[in-house]
């Protein structure tokens, strides 16, 4: 079968022909790929930084973002059938009894960093014509999210995010609605982040680079979310114009110094979550004693998160319907081309538009 893999050590890029994968296990499934989105991680692996081919290989099958449909199922799988379209997960728990998160199912939280995330770290990813997984790792998504689902696995960002900002907010008993929410960034994380906000009864904004017009101002704005360039605007002048600060900020550009800034539009018991990790070396200066007092003397929290769990995976597909209801077209319309496997080095280094995606589609029965 095809696939398209990073070759090691010179970090090549090419479709290659590989062995089509059998099930080994009875809990195991077969899974046709429809679809395999590229993110920055994906160019991270590209340009060195990240990535590692499993052992004794000299390649990685990348993609970790994807959608398909299961052709074959092991005699002790339930839940699942042919037809069945599937979202598969990405990070795998590591084998240390040490590890508190991984042995009781959040691997998203492992202490250890030795587990293994498919089509990024130590284990072959879904960009290709075929791939087999545990059916404990696959979640089933109506028929319906056939042309979104593969945002899944991007959602699950924010989802994780959400649930968290939640066990937080719970120490302020007397706040009844959530309030205002400040989205840094306006890529496919940002843009799908501030979905799952306003979803959760946040009034959102949205603050990033380019001035207007612009493809991702317009997809930001045609859900009702403002678009502010950071610019045209100062993060003083931005905090004038939101008529003050903001409860939640949601990072999603992995700028270091525009991330930190925020913490200036920040309101008390407010809460920082950082998603994006810097793909370039940015200087960055902090006034240390004002970055603690704020944070000590306004109760605020600053906290990261990679990765997510089981149950963020459900909570995105289940969030992606919603969407589709209250948003008609505006979520497909994230998705900005889809490209050919062969174009997948070129897309990730393309620079227009929200989504690119990998489309295995003419090979789906």
């Amino acid at each position: 079968m095809k696939a398209v893999a990073i070759t090691f050590p010179s970090r090549e890029v090419r479709v290659l022909d590989v062995p089509e994968p059998r099930l080994h296990s009875p809990t195991e499934v077969k899974v046709r790929t429809l679809e395999v989105g590229v993110c920055g991680t994906d160019q991270d692996i590209l340009k060195g930084r990240h990535g590692a081919a499993p052992k004794d290989e000299d390649h990685l099958i990348l993609g970790h973002e994807c959608v398909g449909e299961v052709v074959e199922v092991g005699v002790h799988v339930q839940g699942l059938k042919v037809g069945d379209l599937v979202v598969p997960r990405v990070r795998r728990p590591c084998p240390h009894t040490r590890c508190p998160a991984c042995r009781h199912g959040h691997p998203d939280f492992c202490v250890t960093g030795d587990y293994t995330e498919r089509g990024i770290q130590g284990a072959h990813g879904f960009c290709a014509e075929f791939f087999v997984e545990d059916a404990a790792y696959l979640h089933r998504a109506d028929d319906a999210l056939r042309g979104v689902a593969v945002l899944t696995e991007p959602l699950t960002i924010a989802e994780k995010g959400l649930r968290e900002v939640g066990h937080i907010q719970s120490r302020l008993p007397w706040k009844s609605v959530p309030g205002k929410a400040l989205v840094l960034g306006a890529g496919p994380v940002a843009q799908l982040g501030a979905m799952a906000l306003m979803r959760a009864g946040y009034e959102v904004t949205a603050y990033s680079r380019s001035p207007k017009p612009n493809e991702k101002a317009a997809a930001s704005e045609s859900i009702g979310v403002p678009y502010v360039s950071s610019k045209e605007v100062t993060v003083e002048a931005l905090k004038k114009q939101l008529g003050g600060g903001v409860d939640v900020i949601y990072e999603a550009t992995g700028a270091s110094k525009v991330a930190f800034d925020s913490l200036n539009v920040l309101e008390e018991n407010g809460v920082l979550i950082f998603t994006g990790v810097p793909g370039r070396e940015e200087p960055l200066e902090l006034q240390g004693a004002e970055v603690l007092g704020q944070l000590v003397l306004g109760n605020r929290v600053m906290f990261g998160t990679v990765n997510a769990s089981d149950g963020d995976f459900s909570a995105a597909l289940e969030d992606l319907a919603r969407f589709r209801a209250r948003w008609p077209g505006k979520v497909e319309a994230l998705i900005t081309q889809r490209h050919p496997p062969s174009e997948f080095a070129k897309v990730v280094e393309a620079k227009g538009g929200i989504k690119h995606v990998i489309t295995f589609q003419e090979h789906a029965r």
